[in-house]
């Protein structure tokens, strides 16, 4: 009897916010580069990054054009020769700073990086850059090489289609917050994303998004809501898909496979659900039950 032999799992680092290191096949991607100490008002908690998770990269992949996912500042750092995958419509924000290899892509578009094949996904999440910048699709991305296939959602909300997005997916790096203590149309809270696995049924399921930026002053107030969304997300998806394998990684750290995980609260088999936050919306945005 022979044994199927294991599938291959890209390396990851959770850099922080939506940054994510993927190396897959030789390729070095990173995705939504937030490199610097602050933004606008936000500041970035925990310990500066290594510059050497940002070097040698083989593509940039950008989900929106947002400022927190689109930094100019962080890509001028990384370097204007850096290849950027970027949403069809936004390309003039990098093209006027110099960027010299600046690929726009709608949802469906396919584009190699090495041999890992990069194919740009919706994601139901507004794509403008405000307050007066061009619009263009938010996006997703999945990447492939052989039998591995991950899958990178940027910012988006639960939408239907995730079901057919990528059969025989082996991680999923899904949003579970934000940067502050309310949440906008357009977002996944810890509940949201625990039901956006019963589409996607990967293997694993990565927290982000989440921990990393903060209002000056307002993590004295409400602490909770820079640590307690990837736990919350956790012990939702032992609800709603008991099969997959969540990672809990802290913000600047390497992914770990590990079954037995790296937080002891994601093996705690008796922890019930969280009831799921109500949410205020942002001024001008829809509330979400």
């Amino acid at each position: 009897m022979t044994t199927e032999p294991a599938r291959p799992l890209p390396s990851l680092t959770f850099l922080g916010h939506a940054t994510m290191l993927i190396e897959l096949a030789g390729a070095r991607i990173l995705t939504d580069p937030l490199l610097f100490e602050r933004l606008l008002v936000l500041r970035r908690v925990g310990s500066a990054l290594d510059p050497v998770l940002h070097r040698d990269l083989d593509a940039v992949l950008i989900s929106h054009l947002h400022i927190d996912h689109l930094h100019v500042r962080s890509l001028l750092q990384i370097g204007r020769e850096t290849r950027v995958i970027m949403p069809a419509g936004g390309e003039r924000l990098l093209t006027e700073h110099g960027f010299s290899r600046v690929e726009g892509v709608r949802p469906g578009d396919s584009v190699a990086v090495g041999r890992v094949r990069v194919t740009a996904t919706f994601a139901d999440h507004d794509g403008r850059r405000p307050p007066l910048g061009p619009s263009a699709p938010a996006l997703g991305f999945i990447l492939e090489e052989g039998p591995a296939r991950v899958y990178f959602a940027g910012d988006t909300d639960v939408f239907a289609a995730m079901a057919d997005l990528a059969p025989g997916l082996d991680v999923a790096m899904l949003p579970v917050w934000g940067w502050g203590p309310r949440l906008g149309h357009g977002h996944m809270n810890p509940r949201r994303a625990a039901e956006a696995l019963r589409l996607l049924r990967p293997r694993y399921a990565v927290p982000i998004h989440w921990g990393t930026l903060w209002p000056l002053g307002l993590g004295r107030v409400v602490p909770g809501r820079l640590t307690d969304p990837p736990r919350e997300f956790a012990r939702f998806a032992r609800r709603y898909a008991p099969d997959v394998q969540v990672l809990l990684t802290p913000p600047g750290q390497p992914v770990s496979f590990d079954p037995g995980g790296p937080d002891p609260a994601l093996r705690s088999p008796r922890s019930k659900p969280p009831r799921a936050p109500r949410l205020p919306a942002l001024p001008g945005m829809r509330r979400r039950s």
